[in-house]
């Protein structure tokens, strides 16, 4: 029997959980060169991740890319991912996801935070004048994976087999085959404010225990969880799994407590809909509590090709 695999080299999306992560988003300028030269580090992308991980090969570094819709037709000359397009505000009564610029993301990851230091370093040198920061956040793994808020974050992951079919585009679009779509969120806390609500009420704002982290019954009707509002299923009741890579970030002494929303898919309209269960509600009105005390500074949209295409990108 024939197989029908595709002999593409997706780029690790599944790389395993790390203590050290930095998200670094930027535009390309209007420099005549930038596109070229953005070309052309993407291409040599993987020489220098060996360059930089051979220094520790049990630090487990990965960096993978994700293309922003509006630089996409300008830097690669290939069709379009059926799904991608800008990350669209969603606006709901109380609370708004914002949309923000982004042609490029690296998320960049380690268990040593001097390898993603230097990585990043000796790409924003080969980058040079051709892109401008948009935002670099550095991320840490807070004890148990927990976030700020102090509940263990992406227990609803994929895991083994099942992560592939949930993060990796198949054949519904051929020309992107191996890629995966990209969301990121940065949140910040009003730590104060949570911490005033009694535990109790906090695992019913989340939908699990604090402590053990364990799994809360579902709402009948009226106000739904965080955890409920984010599990997405399509019209048959399939159920549909992101893959999430969230990191706490902060600086106490400034006051600043936040978690960077990563989200790896296969369908972009899974997260869109997560997104807007959120904002809007479900019912509409009622909004995730959760956003209540935690407000996004970001929103933008990616879709990370394949490793094989990152390569191809210099070729001519």
């Amino acid at each position: 029997m024939s197989s029908q695999r595709v002999p593409i080299a997706s780029q690790r999306i599944d790389a395993p959980l790390t203590s050290s992560a930095t998200f670094l988003v930027v535009t390309a300028t209007s420099k005549p060169d930038s596109i070229t030269t953005i070309r052309s580090v993407l291409a040599g992308l993987d020489g220098l991740a060996k360059n930089v991980s051979i220094r520790d090969l049990n630090a487990h570094f990965t960096c993978t890319v994700g293309i922003g819709s509006d630089i996409w037709d300008r830097l690669t000359g290939l069709p379009r991912p059926a799904e991608l397009h800008p990350f669209k505000e969603i606006k709901g009564e109380k609370h708004t996801a914002v949309s923000t610029p982004g042609d490029l993301l690296f998320h960049i990851r380690s268990e040593r935070r001097d390898i993603c230091f230097e990585f990043e370093r000796q790409l924003m040198d080969q980058l040079g004048d051709s892109v401008s920061l948009v935002d670099e956040t550095v991320g840490f793994r807070y004890f148990d994976v927990r976030d700020l808020l102090g509940f263990v974050d992406g227990t609803a992951n994929p895991v083994g087999r099942a992560v592939p079919s949930s993060v990796l585009v198949a054949e519904e679009d051929s020309s992107a085959q191996g890629g995966s779509y990209i969301v990121i969120q940065k949140y910040t806390h009003d730590l104060a404010s949570w911490k005033s609500l009694p535990i109790e009420q906090q695992e019913k704002v989340i939908g699990r225990t604090k402590l053990d982290n364990v799994e809360l019954d579902d709402a009948e009707s009226g106000q739904r969880s965080h955890k409920t509002l984010s599990t997405i299923e399509d019209e048959n009741g399939n159920e549909h799994d992101i893959l999430r890579d969230n990191m706490p970030f902060g600086s106490p002494g400034s006051g600043q407590f936040g978690t960077y929303f990563i989200g790896y898919t296969r369908r972009l309209w899974v997260i869109e809909k997560m997104l807007e269960r959120m904002f809007v509600g479900y019912p509409p009105g009622l909004h995730d509590r959760i956003l209540d005390f935690s407000t996004p500074l970001t929103g933008t949209t990616f879709f990370a090709p394949s490793a094989s295409l990152l390569a191809s990108l210099d070729s001519d």
